[in-house]
């Protein structure tokens, strides 16, 4: 029986919709054609099978949503990926230079390479022609003017290790000075990393340095006792500035000076990057005065740094006394943090871990932080073991040796280098003579038990040419004084200083 139509028509009925075509398979099978057909020439057997079942739920609406599910699964199988009576093995590579392998290298090469003389002279030889860049002499004027009136007393704490705390150092002296202020011999502040209980006179001569500023910035030892009683004796009842990192001289000027006038003294703590690398030159004269002329190592450093690098000198006169000094920076605080692993197996681990939480709280441990030791080697970022601590005091004292050797090799950043370069360049007429190798090469190298001699020499004497190939270097806007004094502290050799003093003053 038919339903009727329940609009009106011209008398003729609406006739019934076709019957559904058959689903059985004996129909499907006899189809010479079709859009699902899995018979077709040169299909596999699981590639048929993916297809049957597909046709199969486009069919059967109730279960259309499972489709997607099972197309993948027919196409895995179609792939060879997944199979039903074999479960998969996926073997993991370690990516090219991802695994510390440097002893089975070193062990590997090491014959070959002590039976090599053919690069004894290389030392001699590396940096013989003269810099593009002309010669450069160091080039800092003092004042011989006395000073006005002071503004009032800056006490600064110098945070983190040696040459953090350096930059502290000069950074306050340039600030000191800018604002016509007093500078109080600045605090070093003790940390749990360095663990360092070292003072400004322990590592640095202090009469040196004061008298070497006297025409320049006041600097002194203590507060006077009429201003400490103010603040109870206590240094950090004093007003304390929270100064943004690399922030301007213009701040210091337009917001510090005015709460120094008023206070007369102020603390700043932290101080590390305080300052921006870009001043005015009044600003960059006293950076320049501070690190490469005011700060001295304290006599017992000194002494001690100088008897080593005559036994050094002694000890190459075969290459007329010059030596080459490398940084490995191998130690406890920068292997944790720069999170690569060694060879130390689960205990390394379980002690670097516990380095970084000592030494930076929570900062490896937030959450979603995810920490890739072999990207990490991959990208050039661990540091060199040997085979590639009143810490501050034998700091200074690697400072010394490898400020006056032939070739410094530095294999990490950080500030040592950074300081190191700056002052070698101050010193050797604008140039660093220095070699950074390119960690990343090293890494890939280092992976490869296999390398031989030759090919590994090879690639290091490229590595060489290309390592500070460009000689003299200069400052840009944003590169530190630090590491590259000219032109702010040095001046061309052919150039009178008249016209020097011209520009920084």
């Amino acid at each position: 029986m038919h339903a009727k139509n329940r609009i009106p028509s011209s008398g003729h009925s609406t006739p019934s919709p076709p019957a559904s075509p058959l689903r059985s398979p004996r129909y499907r099978h006899g189809k010479k054609s079709g859009r699902f057909s899995p018979f077709q020439p040169g299909r596999t057997v699981a590639h048929r099978l993916a297809w049957l079942l597909l046709s199969v739920l486009l069919r059967r609406q109730g279960i259309f949503l499972f489709a997607p599910l099972i197309y993948i699964s027919g196409m895995l199988l179609y792939m060879g990926t997944v199979s039903f009576d074999v479960v998969p093995v996926v073997k993991h590579r370690p990516a090219p230079g991802s695994v510390y392998r440097s002893p089975q290298v070193y062990e590997k090469l090491k014959i070959d390479m002590n039976a090599d003389n053919s690069s004894a002279d290389a030392i001699l030889t590396i940096w013989k022609h003269s810099y593009k860049g002309g010669e450069w002499r160091p080039c800092v004027n003092k004042s011989s003017e006395g000073l006005p009136e002071s503004n009032g007393y800056i006490y600064v704490e110098a945070n983190g290790g040696l040459n953090q705390q350096r930059t502290s150092i000069c950074n306050a002296v340039a600030v000191a000075g800018y604002l016509n202020a007093t500078l109080l011999i600045p605090n070093f502040h003790y940390h749990s990393i360095w663990r360092d209980p070292s003072k400004f006179r322990d590592i640095y001569d202090e009469d040196y340095f004061i008298s070497t500023l006297k025409n320049d910035v006041r600097v002194v030892d203590k507060i006077p006792e009429y201003i400490m009683e103010r603040f109870d004796h206590n240094l950090t009842n004093v007003y304390n500035f929270r100064i943004k990192a690399w922030s301007s001289i213009q701040y210091y000027k337009d917001v510090v000076l005015p709460k120094l006038l008023e206070e007369k003294i102020i603390r700043i703590s932290p101080f590390a990057n305080r300052l921006s690398f870009d001043a005015p030159p009044a600003v960059q004269r006293l950076r320049c005065l501070a690190n490469y002329e005011a700060l001295r190592f304290a006599s017992p450093i000194l002494n001690l740094g100088e008897t080593l690098v005559a036994r050094m000198k002694e000890r190459s006169a075969n290459t007329g006394g010059k030596y080459v000094s490398v940084h490995l920076r191998f130690e406890e605080d920068m292997v944790a943090f720069s999170c690569c692993v060694f060879d130390g197996g689960e205990q390394e681990k379980e002690d670097m871990k516990k380095a970084r939480e000592r030494g930076w709280k929570g900062k490896f441990t937030k959450p979603g932080r995810v920490i890739r030791p072999g990207a990490i080697r991959i990208n050039g970022k661990c540091p060199l073991t040997p085979l590639e601590n009143f810490s501050s005091r034998m700091a200074a004292i690697d400072y010394t040796v490898c400020l006056h050797s032939e070739v410094f090799v530095t294999t990490q950043g950080g500030n040592f280098p950074h300081f190191l370069m700056g002052h070698r360049r101050y010193l050797f007429g604008g140039h660093s003579k220095t070699i950074r190798p390119d960690k990343r090469k090293l890494a890939l190298l280092f992976d490869n038990p296999n390398i031989g001699w030759k090919n590994f020499k090879r690639q290091m004497l490229n590595m060489r040419s290309h390592s500070d190939s460009k000689g003299l270097e200069l400052k840009r806007p944003s590169d530190s004084i630090y590491t590259f004094p000219c032109p702010d502290c040095m001046c061309r050799a052919n150039k009178s200083e008249e016209s020097r003093s011209s520009s920084a003053t």
